[in-house]
């Protein structure tokens, strides 16, 4: 108490007391308020001044961080649909340039067509002129065989004619058979001069035909080399980007081009090799070289078979925003590609396959599980609407569903997956592959 006394003694210096009257209409009273009451009073109101200082500073650094934050939020997401629409741009153009490099592929496929006729056409004259050829020679031979046969007999007939005019004749007799022989020593002369005559024709005529055919060979050989020229360069053109895409995919080019010709059931047809001669000969270097590019041909053609079975094309063909890639998100793995579209936009199948599912699947929403060659399985989540049924045989470009939000879904978009043996694969591996191809 009396500790009280001094503290309100030392203190009345500054806070004198007060007194506070009340009055009423029958009494009046008064408080008094001593130095330390006072002293407690305004250190409470300081105490309360601060605090409001200090929240409203902290809810006015909170609203200007949040107006920082909103605006960073803002030019990120201008910038996010900046990037967007460039992709979309070079999408666009990348297909224009696909739709270009198709073009070019089916007119080399066609050239291809056209100068493998020409070749079998050039081979066939070949094969003709070669028979040709050897009929002359045997003509030819045949006939200096007739003319040596003709030679001997004229040595016969004046070994003969030596033995029958002997001296036993009578000299008019000797004289009438050597009149005879002179006479048919000549005609045999005159014949066989001719048979040479006409050999000696033929044989120039033979030679000059045989001549005529090897410039038309030469010809027909430089003709059939600018054919294979061309034929190389288009098979090299065609087949070095199917080769490439493949491999971009982790698809190995020659096990697949193994699984596909163990599937294929195909036989016969204009890519057949050509059968070399059973007499034991040796091929030409024509055929070895007709042969690689009907190989070449048959390769490109099991490329363009692999090709359809394998998800190189794009599940969205209308306008379309890439949403969210492969890889990590928000703390948890994201097995696919997110295409973000308007509500309804056509989904279609990026490969030839099966369906082997087609229903409601939690978290996905109505799925579509496609089956494919080679291991790999494509699905398609959130959709709207499935057009297709489980076992239903479905084609590349072929429309399988419809764009939604159902299931676990925060918006209208296609979330697209790849698996390979079971394990998801980044889509965009098979979308860059083929990029430069289709």
């Amino acid at each position: 108490m009396q500790s009280q006394n001094r503290l309100n003694a030392r203190l009345e210096r500054m806070l004198p007391e007060q007194r506070l009257y009340l009055r009423s209409d029958t009494a009046t009273r008064f408080i008094r308020l001593k130095p330390h009451t006072q002293l407690i009073a305004l250190a409470g109101s300081a105490v309360v001044v601060a605090w409001a200082i200090v929240a409203a500073a902290i809810v006015l650094m909170d609203s200007i961080g949040s107006g920082n934050l909103r605006e960073q939020a803002a030019r990120e997401q201008l910038l996010y649909e900046t990037r967007l629409n460039a992709m979309a741009e070079e999408r666009d153009l990348r297909s224009h340039e696909a739709a270009a490099a198709q073009d070019r592929f089916n007119d080399a496929l066609a050239e291809v067509s056209a100068m493998q006729s020409k070749l079998l056409a050039s081979e066939e004259r070949r094969k003709e002129l070669e028979t040709g050829i050897r009929v002359i020679q045997s003509t030819l031979r045949d006939t200096m065989k007739d003319r040596d046969v003709a030679r001997a007999g004229e040595s016969r007939a004046r070994t003969e004619l030596a033995e029958v005019t002997g001296t036993t004749r009578t000299r008019n007799g000797q004289v009438d058979d050597l009149t005879e022989t002179v006479t048919f020593l000549s005609d045999a002369l005159n014949l066989t001069a001719t048979e040479r005559d006409t050999v000696a024709a033929d044989a120039a005529a033979a030679i000059e035909l045989v001549e005529t055919m090897d410039y038309e060979r030469r010809l027909m050989q430089d003709r059939n080399d600018k054919i294979f020229e061309k034929l190389e360069e288009a098979l090299t053109v065609s087949v070095e980007p199917l080769d490439k895409m493949f491999r971009a995919a982790g698809l190995p080019p020659d096990s697949l081009i193994a699984q596909v010709r163990n599937g294929y059931s195909g036989q016969g047809g204009p890519l057949t090799p050509l059968s070399f001669s059973t007499k034991g000969e040796d091929p030409t270097a024509d055929e070895l070289r007709a042969n690689d590019i009907l190989k070449g041909l048959d390769r490109m053609n099991l490329y363009r078979i692999a090709a359809q079975k394998a998800p190189f094309d794009v599940p969205v063909k209308s306008a379309f925003r890439f949403t969210s890639g492969f890889g990590p998100r928000w703390g948890r793995m994201h097995n696919g590609t997110d295409f973000a579209a308007s509500h309804g936009t056509p989904i279609y199948s990026t490969a030839d396959g099966v369906v082997v599912h087609a229903d409601w699947s939690s978290g996905y929403g109505r799925l579509i599980k496609i089956k494919h060659d080679f291991g790999i399985e494509t699905r398609y989540a959130h959709l709207s609407q499935i057009r297709v049924k489980v076992g239903q045989r479905v084609s590349r470009g072929e429309r399988i569903g419809d764009m939604g939000n159902s299931g676990r879904s925060t918006g209208t978009h296609l979330h697209y997956e790849v698996r390979v043996g079971g394990k998801p694969v980044n889509p965009m591996t098979y979308i860059k592959a083929a990029r430069d191809v289709f």
